[in-house]
């Protein structure tokens, strides 16, 4: 694929119009360095709108399509990739074809972690198409990923790097997600290893991508959870959590180098305060704790009222992957991790 003169606009196609994919097409058309190519959605009853229309921007020109042909045959700089699920043929046509791809989908952070067939097919597309494909969001990627990074830029001895994410979920209109998919209003009982093997097979790459940019040998990664039940009958945004069941959930991975917890990521959900555990409930955002020989403390919050939360925490993962969008059609043929790729500077309208 002949590729554009870096004077002008990266030609950019959104896939998909979900929460997050939403707000990055409105990312796409707000950008000064890029134009909406094209857009490719689910829905039947979104093919054929205006692509502003459906981010609300406002009419743009551009009409979503359901023919992912459409979308191959128009040639574009970078497909920002962010399916309902994961379709690996999709991928491996998109990057065959020449197009970049920046995806929310956590497939690519480590590449050795990947399954060796799927590796070796994106691989072979990346060279057919002179491509390059690249994972990231704000958790796991920014907060597991970059931040430490930088914030081990100081140390010379490290210890351990712990991330903690917060998330209260109490507004949060999603009964599906939590109460199927999450488990939050059943016994704890029928709390199981499942889950914190789910979350670590998200989130173990990322940490293995970080010990080997920081030259960590690392010896195991482990998921384990725990929950905490609700004092009280109580009602959320999403329904109703019975006195008893599951109103709190702790899932730890953790990466071990030389016998020790080298890095953790520990995830805190709730939908309550008033749970029957002695559990250190913060208010949505990260901490990490950095020890070494230039110890730190970090705290970051999401300055955004819990009534506000649905419609702005989208931007935190849309954003990072529509910055990324030049990095990596600069980048080399190849699935590029966060330390292939320098820093993602964006630029603001």
């Amino acid at each position: 694929m002949e590729r554009r003169s870096p004077s002008r606009p990266y030609r950019v196609v959104q896939w998909a119009t979900g929460n997050i994919g939403a707000r990055a097409l409105r990312g796409v058309l707000e950008h000064p360095g890029m134009e909406l190519a094209g857009l490719y959605v689910h829905d039947r009853d979104k093919a054929g709108r205006d692509a502003g229309e459906l981010c609300g921007t406002g009419p743009c020109g551009v009409r979503a399509t359901r023919d992912v042909g459409e979308i191959v045959d128009l040639d574009a700089d970078c497909v920002l990739y962010m399916p309902r699920v994961f379709d690996p043929e999709v991928v491996i046509r998109l990057l065959t074809a020449g197009a970049n791809v920046v995806t929310t989908c956590g497939h690519f952070h480590h590449p050795p972690s990947m399954d060796p067939q799927l590796r070796e097919r994106i691989e072979f597309a990346c060279v057919l198409g002179g491509a390059s494909i690249h994972s990231t969001g704000s958790s796991p990627g920014f907060i597991t990923e970059a931040v430490p990074l930088v914030l081990s830029s100081i140390q010379r001895r490290l210890d351990r790097l712990v991330i903690d994410e917060y998330a209260d979920l109490s507004r949060r209109d999603s009964p599906g997600i939590l109460f199927d998919i999450m488990g939050f209003g059943r016994p704890p009982a029928e709390f199981d290893q499942r889950r914190a093997d789910h979350v670590g097979a998200s989130f173990g790459p990322s940490l293995r991508q970080l010990a080997g940019a920081l030259g960590l040998g690392i010896d195991a990664v482990t998921a384990t959870g725990e929950v905490a039940t609700a004092r009280a009958k109580t009602t959320i945004a999403a329904g109703v959590i019975p006195a008893g069941t599951v109103a709190a959930q702790r899932i730890t991975v953790t990466a071990a180098s030389g016998g020790r917890p080298a890095l953790r990521f520990r995830a805190t959900w709730y939908c309550t305060t008033d749970i029957a555990a002695d559990w250190d409930l913060r208010d949505t955002g990260w901490r990490l704790e950095v020890a070494g020989d230039a110890p730190l403390n970090i705290d970051i919050r999401f300055a955004i009222p819990l009534s506000h939360m649905a419609e702005s925490s989208p931007a935190y993962t849309a954003n990072r992957a529509v910055n990324a969008v030049p990095a990596v059609c600069a980048a080399a043929p190849g699935i590029r991790t966060t330390t292939d790729l320098p820093h993602l500077i964006p630029i603001l309208s």
